[in-house]
């Protein structure tokens, strides 16, 4: 299998400490989409959503483990049951607000990955196909979301 970036992601945050761990922590922070042009004429309609899923490699999260503390509990969990970027497949996922397309730029609200971050696909945010009123939020239901959790390793 082969997976090509289509872009990369530009964001403020030059270092794994900076790196809020997900866009609620983003604080608005502002970054850009730069789109391949080979790739440009896929945003056709992108800017009809006012949201967008973006999917892209951790190429500088570090060593993989299957089990390990995450950034919300000191508690070791499987990584197939957080979003810690130490995968086996380094894929990650935000949604991420969509300011403004010019040309083959995204402007973009509550970033939070790291700056020129490959980007491999992009997907507009449905809420009427992905929110889900029943979801469960697992072992995070009871960790607080009032304070920032500390950054990235």
């Amino acid at each position: 299998m082969e997976i090509t970036p289509i872009g990369k992601i530009h964001s403020p945050y030059k270092t794994k400490q900076e790196c809020p761990i997900q866009p609620v922590y983003a604080n608005d922070a502002m970054g850009s989409i730069e789109i391949f042009r080979e790739y440009a004429a896929g945003l056709k309609d992108i800017v009809m959503f006012s949201h967008i899923h973006i999917l892209y490699v951790f190429d500088r999260a570090g060593e993989v483990q299957l089990v390990r503390q995450t950034f919300l509990d000191d508690e070791p969990h499987g990584i197939y049951a957080s979003r810690h970027p130490c995968r086996p497949n380094g894929i990650g996922m935000s949604i991420v607000r969509l300011e403004k397309v010019r040309d083959n730029i995204l402007d973009i609200c509550g970033v939070d990955v790291l700056d020129e971050t490959p980007l491999v696909d992009i997907k507009p945010y449905i809420p009427k196909f992905d929110i889900f009123e029943s979801a469960s939020n697992g072992w995070v239901a009871d960790k607080s979301w009032q304070t920032k959790p500390s950054h990235r390793e």
